[in-house]
């Protein structure tokens, strides 16, 4: 008997505002259109600062457009909820509480990123303090679950590879944080880039996410250029997305103009494109080329 495999046709593509500039703010809303005269259903809005970014304008223009938006974060030492530092912690968990909000008044059903850590805390450190910053961590995030029910907005965790994170680097470790803290409203984000460093089987680690906790994508290549142009099992990845009936979103996020302090955490020394508008245009080619 022959399989026939269900592709789905609906799936919705975005753009993050990370592949133009950093950091985003009004002055930017032009991006807006430019991402909806690409093709894309979504624009994923990078808030590295909440206070540079008029909310209604954005939401006013997207509505005009016809754009989705999503909410993704920016994760410096000062927003670390497993810092040893109690400040950071507590400047951690408003910033999450913060975009929280934003995404439910923009009408995001996610706001995603590495909220466990700092993005470039990276140490060997004694089992001791794993155990002090891990209970650090999902302790504040079982209270910022219970915030995210009252905005009818789900936290995506994201797994960081490595060079980035010492905390949270594969899918089975953002499983056991979202398993312990058993919160209907915090799931897992899974970056492919990512992925490829640290998941011995990337369409595998989706199955194992499964449709209820896996709430969004960020469909990233091997060295974070184009999609489609790197060493990605692609045809894998969609088919593990499809076995488990995901119905989320797939996102492009890249660096086109880091700042300097992303540039470290992230480890972008060269320009991944020949420009970040033929990113974005290849990128969504491929992604509708690959889920036709």
């Amino acid at each position: 008997m022959a399989i026939i495999i269900k592709i789905p046709t609906d799936m919705l593509f975005g753009a993050s505002t990370f592949i133009w500039v950093s950091p985003f703010s009004t002055a930017n809303i032009d991006l807006l259109t430019k991402v909806k005269n690409m093709g894309y259903d979504i624009i994923e809005i990078a808030v590295e600062d909440t206070s540079i970014i008029d909310w209604r304008s954005m939401k006013t223009v997207a509505r005009d457009l016809d754009l989705k938006i999503t909410i993704s974060g920016a994760f410096g030492e000062e927003r670390d909820i497993s810092s040893t530092n109690p400040q950071f912690r507590q400047l951690g968990k408003q910033y999450i509480v913060d975009c929280i909000k934003i995404a439910a008044d923009v009408e995001s059903p996610v706001f995603g990123g590495p909220v466990y850590s700092a993005v470039g805390k990276t140490r060997l450190v004694s089992e001791e303090q794993k155990k002090q910053e891990r209970a650090w961590c999902v302790e504040t995030l079982a209270e910022v679950g219970k915030i995210a029910s009252d905005y009818g907005v789900v936290v995506g965790l994201e797994p960081l590879n490595r060079f980035e994170t010492d905390m949270v680097n594969t899918v089975d470790q953002a499983l056991s944080i979202v398993n312990e803290v058993s919160s209907p409203n915090l799931k897992i984000v899974l970056d492919t880039f990512h992925s490829n460093i640290e998941e011995k089987d990337i369409p595998a680690s989706i199955r194992k996410i499964g449709k209820e906790l896996l709430c969004h994508v960020q469909g990233n290549e091997s060295d974070r250029g184009t999609p489609g142009t790197g060493h990605l099992e692609w045809q894998g990845i969609k088919e593990a997305l499809t076995d488990i009936g995901y119905e989320g979103a797939v996102v492009i996020e890249t660096f086109g103009q880091p700042s300097k302090e992303l540039a470290r955490a992230a480890c972008i020394w060269r320009p991944l494109a020949n420009s970040a508008d033929e990113l974005a245009s290849e990128g969504l080619l491929f992604y509708k080329s690959l889920f036709s």
